[in-house]
């Protein structure tokens, strides 16, 4: 297992700036995702990580050493390629062991440790298949599997589910985090998908053009992102924001007002509030809105309302027989309002 850190990092390509000065340290370990859109500087900030690219400025240790200048072998990381990168006309067999014949290992080690790895992601049936004859999911596990052999000090994934289909996505995450559980080698993660980032990691790096927007557990970048890119990037359904303003005794979104605290905190900027999902209920409290749009997503159903100058999204359990057009009674939770700086959009701590 190793430490990374990564210290004040900068890469250019040409005038354009990919990564701005990206701090970030990862413990022993730890499973850490660099999540983001597409264009964010993920997958770039993963090569730099690797030494497949350089460096612009800035510092890469592993365990508190310098690694700029070292390639991906001396560096002792495995990378799990989007694409899977394997030989086809290679064996299941000759993929998995190909690192420790480069190393001129014994053959009885090699076969040794390809069927220990084989055996761990369940491959032993097809040891003698080429990839063409493989699925996806097993393609897969096949490259995670050419990784666990060399037994390397950092793991580093870049979006190895993006070519499966969404139950094998599902059931590969389970197999990542359980091989992650069981070897407990530190790992750095990249993908799009704020699910995956939630269920996989121990902690979550959101990056934005670039730069380092937030960087925590599931659990804060969930409850208390930094930002208001952050707060609508993480969450589904995406969470509601609005540009309202404070009046007496609360906060006044068109023509509802809701109740806030006695307690809370005043602000000398204008102020944008942000509420998720399961803090919106329906039922016969509240205010009246129409309900615009009903989503059900198997053990929930998304009801979006509309009321006069604002529109929120409520989850209610199990499968809902409201329809569109309808009115109903909404109420708003004050606790679970997220209170962000108009001008700066960060996140204003006010309660």
């Amino acid at each position: 297992m190793a430490t990374l850190e990564l210290i004040n990092i900068h890469k250019k390509f040409g005038d354009f700036v990919a990564v701005e000065g990206v701090n970030l340290r990862v413990e022993e370990g730890e499973f850490v995702t660099l999540l983001g859109p597409s264009g964010c500087g993920k997958s770039t900030l993963l090569n730099m990580t690797a030494g497949l690219e350089d460096v612009t400025s800035g510092e890469i240790r592993i365990n508190g050493k310098v690694v700029n200048q070292l390639g991906p072998f001396e560096r002792d990381v495995a990378m799990v390629f989007q694409n899977y990168a394997l030989y086809p006309h290679m064996t299941v067999e000759e993929n998995i062991g190909f690192s420790l014949q480069l190393r001129k290992r014994p053959r009885t080690e090699i076969q040794d440790k390809v069927q220990k790895v084989a055996s761990m992601l369940e491959l032993e049936k097809f040891l003698h298949r080429l990839p063409r004859e493989l699925s996806g999911g097993q393609q897969q596990r096949v490259a995670i599997g050419r990784a666990v052999i060399r037994e390397p000090s950092i793991f580093l994934f870049d979006e190895p589910f993006s070519n499966l289909d969404a139950a094998l996505r599902l059931k590969t995450r389970g197999e990542i985090k359980e091989l992650h559980q069981r070897l407990g080698v530190t790992s750095i993660f990249v993908t799009h998908d704020q699910e995956e980032a939630l269920s996989l990691s121990d902690r979550i790096a959101v990056l934005r053009l670039g730069r380092l927007e937030q960087f925590g557990t599931p659990e804060e970048v969930y409850s208390k992102p930094a930002s208001k890119y952050v707060a609508k990037f993480i969450g589904t359904p995406q969470m509601d924001l609005f540009a309202g303003e404070f009046v007496e005794g609360g906060y006044q979104i068109g023509s509802v007002k809701i109740a806030l605290p006695r307690s809370l905190k005043t602000a000398n900027t204008p102020v944008d509030v942000g509420i998720r999902a399961e803090f919106v209920t329906l039922g016969d409290t509240g205010f009246d809105a129409a309900i615009r749009l009903v989503q059900p997503v198997g053990p929930f159903t998304y009801v979006t309302v509309d009321w006069d100058g604002g529109s929120a999204t409520a989850r209610v359990n199990g499968v809902s027989h409201l329809k569109p057009k309808e009115t109903i009674k909404v109420d708003i939770n004050p606790n679970g309002l997220l209170f962000f700086d108009r001008n700066s959009e960060k996140r204003l701590d006010l309660v």
